[in-house]
């Protein structure tokens, strides 16, 4: 039988990218701290587990490390890249689909070249639910909520479950890479009849 390629809308930081491993690293380098990316339990952790007063502060700390935005070097999850390839090479188009600052654009560039990440398709923008895509997978709680209010009824929503987020009406609740994985295999079955 053959399967349809889909259209995977694919968020980074928090799904595919470890940002919070990676700030909390240079934090912990820059002021000789010792957190850790398990104590970021709330969308505000930042600020929580920080000295800075408030998220501008923290994003302008972030935007210079040698150069480079705090995004430049951040880690892949585990088997987050070679899932994406995997689905690439069964079809499906991998769209990147990112909020980030704008004095974060070319260090995330730079990223998905190094990663090799399979994409041909990449946008920069807070409004998600406007990119069309037949499964989108995203952790940060107001996008998910945004994208299963606003998103086609043949469109799969998932939730990247992390300690930030909680359940959302309309989204299917993914723990891994390979629960993804499988929802878009029976995605793609569906839509192949």
């Amino acid at each position: 039988m053959w399967i349809m390629g889909l259209r995977l809308g694919i968020d980074l930081d928090g799904v595919v990218a470890d940002f919070n491993r990676g700030w909390t690293q240079a934090y912990n380098a820059g002021f000789g701290a010792t957190l850790s990316p398990e104590m970021v339990t709330t969308w505000d952790s930042p600020v929580e587990l920080t000295h800075f007063a408030d998220m501008p502060s923290f994003w302008n700390w972030a935007r210079d490390h040698g150069g480079h935005s705090v995004f430049r070097h951040l880690e892949p999850y585990p088997t987050a890249v070679e899932t994406l390839r995997g689905l690439n090479r069964a079809g499906h188009d991998i769209v990147i689909i990112s909020a980030k600052p704008d004095w974060a654009v070319h260090d995330t560039l730079e990223w998905l070249a190094d990663h090799r990440i399979p994409t041909r398709e990449i946008h920069f923008t807070d409004a998600k639910h406007g990119i069309a895509c037949d499964v989108y997978l995203d952790d940060a709680p107001d996008q998910v909520h945004r994208i299963a209010a606003a998103r086609s009824a043949a469109a799969v929503v998932c939730r990247f479950v992390r300690p930030w987020n909680e359940p959302v009406d309309g989204a299917i609740d993914v723990h891994d890479w390979q629960e993804f994985d499988q929802v878009v295999r029976e995605a793609a079955s569906v839509l192949a009849g």
